[in-house]
């Protein structure tokens, strides 16, 4: 299994592919560019099964229905921002004057819980790591050795708090509790920037003094 980080949209938000060996793989945060993406997927003779979203930002959900649409496979987002697909006040894109307000029909599937999915032959866990947003999620590949944090841990920073729903104390705790414990050679693939170290921020992140 391996991974593949794509920037895509207006503010360059980091797309994931999780690719297996026999070709099928995961979509992670389309956040815009659709005909590039499909383009990159078509081109390398991936076979998408699902779209996985840390959180319904515009800026991570920009090209949810090129994907959608083009391969019928479903959605997965937390319950907490189940309607914010669809309401560009909630996702933020009414807000960015640059910006034509996005909507998304509403996700296929909700994340309720915590713990481990399985999606073909992926296997992975969820953690709800709400603070930038009330339904941001993580997901970890513990045997790939990576975790896909969306906009909670960035390298050298962590997620703004001043949009719809976000707790700055919340996101600390979220970070502490869900993140920080992992091992400490997982990589920590962020929604923005490059990708990081759990080691990498307990050392040196400067919002993680003290933890």
């Amino acid at each position: 299994m391996k991974w593949q980080q794509i920037p895509l949209g207006s503010i360059q938000t980091n797309c994931y592919i999780v690719e297996n060996k026999d070709k099928t793989c995961l979509i992670v945060d389309p956040g815009g560019d659709g005909k590039k993406l499909l383009n990159l997927l078509n081109t390398r003779g991936l076979k998408p099964l699902a779209v996985l979203l840390t959180h319904a930002h515009f800026d991570h959900i920009g090209a949810v229905e090129d994907v959608r649409n083009t391969y019928q496979i479903p959605v997965y987002i937390h319950k907490q921002e189940e309607k914010w697909l669809g309401d560009p006040a909630l996702n933020g894109s009414q807000f960015f004057p640059l910006i034509e307000p996005i909507k998304a029909n509403a996700a296929d599937h909700l994340i309720k819980d915590e713990g481990e999915m399985n999606i073909g032959e992926f296997t992975f866990n969820v953690y709800h790591t709400p603070g930038h947003s009330p339904g941001s999620v993580s997901y970890y590949f513990a045997k790939e050795g990576f975790v896909i944090s969306g906009d909670a841990l960035f390298q050298g920073s962590i997620g703004r708090t001043d949009l719809q729903g976000g707790n700055h104390a919340q996101l600390l705790k979220s970070i502490h509790d869900k993140l920080l414990t992992l091992p400490e050679e997982t990589y920590v693939l962020s929604g923005h920037g490059p990708v990081t170290t759990i080691a990498d921020e307990m050392d040196s992140n400067p919002f993680l003094n003290g933890f």
